[in-house]
């Protein structure tokens, strides 16, 4: 059997546990990360500016997509006003996750990049993991 280095505990260097020896387990910690994801309906979470258990309140807001579609409409030929019609429906717009309390936005859900979510405090994107 090999020596073991000198700054070994006392306690390790026994070969077995003897009747006046007692073994101490370390408890294990497990953290758990869950992602939020973002659609047009309200979600249960929990804000990461006031820490309040709450539903978000939805609102929408004119994103890329939107453009999209007033420009494809556009360029078909609708160009009498009828290509302004997806700025007035909430289906082709953003939708903005705010907490009900402190009125901050929690998240973000973008119809032409679902695949992206916004943190909520840092604006950054993160790229949802398959």
């Amino acid at each position: 059997m090999a020596t073991p280095p000198a700054c070994w505990p006392r306690l390790l260097l026994s070969s077995a546990p003897g009747p006046n020896m007692t073994i101490i387990q370390q408890p294990v910690v497990v953290t758990t990360t869950m992602v939020q994801q973002y659609r047009e309906s309200p979600v249960q979470t929990v804000c990461p500016y006031c820490q309040a258990n709450i539903v978000t309140a939805v609102s929408y807001d004119v994103g890329t997509f939107t453009w999209l579609i007033v420009s494809i409409i556009y360029l078909v030929g609708c160009v009498c006003g009828c290509c302004f019609i997806p700025f007035c429906v909430d289906g082709c717009k953003d939708a903005i996750h705010h907490c009900p309390n402190c009125k901050q936005q929690v998240g973000r859900w973008s119809r032409m990049y679902q695949g992206v979510r916004y943190k909520a405090k840092t604006g950054k994107r993160v790229h949802r993991q398959c």
